[in-house]
C-alpha cells in the first residue's frame, strides 16, 4: 500500500526545512548587508536572495530529482571526487564551520549582554547547548514530530513578530552605502549570500528532508521526490519573506550602530531600541531555538553521512560531531567568520556549477564529459577568489585582480560558462561512444 502526507504533514515538512535553514548566518547577515547597502538594500537584497533562497531551493529540487543524496547527485564527476566534494561540504556545514556558528550567535546576542563577552561564559553555555543538540540527535526518526510540529511553529511564530517590528516600527535613520555597495550592490549582495550556507546546506538536508517523509511510511521515489519539493518551496516562500523584513531593519539601523556593526550588535540594538528589555530575552529565546534546531539538522545529517563511511556508529558518530562543534564554538564568532568567508567563497562556486548542470543531464551524451570540467574550472577560479577574500590575498599575482568581476568576488563565473560551452561542442562531437565513469 503506498502511503501520502497528509497536508497537515507536508506543511509540517516545509516548516521542518525551513527551520533547519534558518540558523546563526541567515538572522546575522541579512541585517548587516542592509545597513551597509543604504539606499541600495533592495539592489544588495535581489543578489542575496539568489544565492540564500533561489539556489538552496534549487538544490533540493536537484536533490529530490536524483534520490536525495549528494552522492547521486554528484556521479558525473565520479566516485571518489563525489565522495570528496560531500565531505568537504558536511564538515563545512557541520563541525568546521556551520554548527559551531550556532553557538557563538546564539550566546553572543542571549547571554553576553548579560555575562559579558568572556570565555568561561561561552564554554558553560557551549558545553548546555550541545548536550540538547546531542541529546534530540540521538532520534532522528523524530525529527517531523519534535522539529516540524513542535520547534519550527514556534520559532516561525517568533520570527514572524521580529518581521512584523522591522516593518512596522523601522528605528529610522536610513544608512549610507559604503564604498562596496555603492558601484556593485547586487554582486556584493550575491556573494554575502553565500555566507548563509544554504546551498551547501540543502545539499546536506536533502537526505534528511527525504528521510523524515520516509519515517512517515512513503516509500514510492515519485511520492518522495513531490514532497521534498514542496518542502523546499515552503521553505523559500519563509525565507524570502523573513529576509526582506530583516533587510529592512538594517537598512533603518543607522542611528543605533556603527556601520561596522555585525548582524548580532544590529539586532540586539535594534531589539532593545524597539521593544525594551522584555524584547532582549525575546531576541535571544528566538535566536537560541533557531540556532538549536539548525544545530541538530546538521548534526544528524554529518552522523547518518560519515556513518557509511567510517566504521563508528551514528550515535558514537553524533558524540564525536557534537563535542567537535563544541571545542571548535569556542573561538568566538568574529574568528570563525574570519576563517569561513575564503573557504566558502573556494568551494561554493563548484557547488552551484553542480546544481545548476544537473538540470541539464538529459541532454548530453556523457554528463560528466560536461559537469566535470566545469566544476573544476569553478573550483580553480573560485579559489582565487578564496585566496583574495582571506588575509593572505597580498600573494595572488596582479593579473588575478585584472580577471573579469573579479573585483566582484565573481572571477569564477565567466571562465565556468566558457568551459561549459567548450564541453558541450566536444560531446557533441564525441557522441556516444564513451561511456561515463560514474558508477
Amino acid at each position: 500500500m503506498t502511503h501520502h502526507l497528509k497536508s497537515r504533514d507536508i506543511i509540517a515538512l516545509g516548516f521542518m526545512t525551513f527551520a533547519l535553514f534558518v540558523g546563526a548566518g541567515n538572522i546575522i547577515f541579512p541585517p548587516m548587508v542592509g545597513l551597509q547597502a543604504g539606499e541600495h538594500v533592495w539592489t544588495a537584497a535581489l543578489g542575496f536572495l539568489v544565492t540564500a533562497v533561489g539556489l538552496p531551493v534549487l538544490t533540493i529540487v536537484a536533490i529530490a530529482r536524483v534520490g536525495g543524496g549528494i552522492d547521486s547527485l554528484s556521479s558525473p564527476i565520479g566516485r571518489r571526487a563525489g565522495i570528496f566534494l560531500a565531505t568537504v561540504c558536511y564538515l563545512a556545514v557541520g563541525p568546521l564551520f556551520a554548527t559551531p556558528r550556532t553557538t557563538t550567535v546564539s550566546f553572543e546576542v542571549g547571554i553576553a549582554p548579560l555575562t559579558g563577552m568572556g570565555e568561561m561564559p561561552l564554554f558553560i553555555y557551549s558545553l548546555v547547548y550541545f548536550a540538547l543538540v546531542i541529546g534530540i540527535s540521538l532520534y532522528p526518526g523524530k525529527l517531523l514530530d519534535t522539529v516540524g510540529h513542535v520547534l519550527a511553529p514556534v520559532k516561525i511564530i517568533a520570527l514572524l513578530i521580529l518581521a512584523a517590528g522591522a516593518v512596522l516600527w523601522p528605528a529610522g535613520g536610513l544608512s549610507s552605502a559604503t564604498e562596496a555597495y555603492q558601484n556593485t550592490s547586487f554582486s556584493n549582495g550575491f556573494v554575502n549570500g553565500y555566507l548563509t550556507m544554504d546551498t551547501l546546506a540543502s545539499l546536506v538536508f536533502g537526505i534528511v528532508i527525504v528521510n523524515a517523509a520516509r519515517s512517515r511510511g512513503v516509500t514510492e521515489s515519485r511520492l518522495l521526490t513531490r514532497y521534498t519539493i514542496w518542502a523546499g518551496l515552503i521553505a523559500g516562500i519563509g525565507l524570502t519573506i523573513i529576509y526582506l523584513a530583516l533587510f529592512h531593519l538594517g537598512s533603518d539601523s543607522a542611528n543605533l550602530v556603527e556601520q561596522s556593526a555585525n548582524g548580532a550588535a544590529i539586532l540586539h540594538a535594534y531589539v532593545a531600541h524597539t521593544f525594551g528589555g522584555a524584547g532582549s530575552f525575546f531576541l535571544a529565546a528566538l535566536i537560541f531555538l533557531a540556532c538549536l534546531v539548525t544545530a541538530v539538522g546538521l548534526t544528524c545529517a554529518c552522523a547518518e553521512f560519515f556513518s557509511q563511511y567510517l566504521p563508528l556508529s551514528y550515535r558514537s558518530l553524533v558524540f564525536i560531531l557534537g563535542l567537535f562543534s563544541m571545542v571548535v564554538s569556542n573561538l568566538g564568532l568574529s574568528h570563525l567568520i574570519q576563517i569561513s568567508i575564503p573557504v566558502l567563497t573556494a568551494i561554493y562556486p563548484p557547488c552551484i556549477a553542480l546544481v545548476v548542470l544537473s538540470f541539464t543531464r538529459p541532454w548530453w551524451n556523457n554528463s560528466s564529459r560536461v559537469i566535470a570540467p566545469a566544476m573544476l574550472i569553478s573550483l580553480l577560479f573560485g579559489m582565487i577568489d578564496g585566496v583574495k577574500a582571506s588575509a593572505i590575498g597580498g600573494i595572488l599575482p596582479g593579473w588575478a585582480a585584472k580577471l573579469p568581476l573579479a573585483d566582484q568576488g565573481l572571477a569564477w563565473l565567466l571562465p565556468t560558462v566558457a568551459m561549459v560551452i567548450i564541453s558541450a561542442i566536444w560531446d557533441k562531437a564525441a557522441g556516444r561512444q564513451v561511456t561515463s565513469t560514474a558508477h
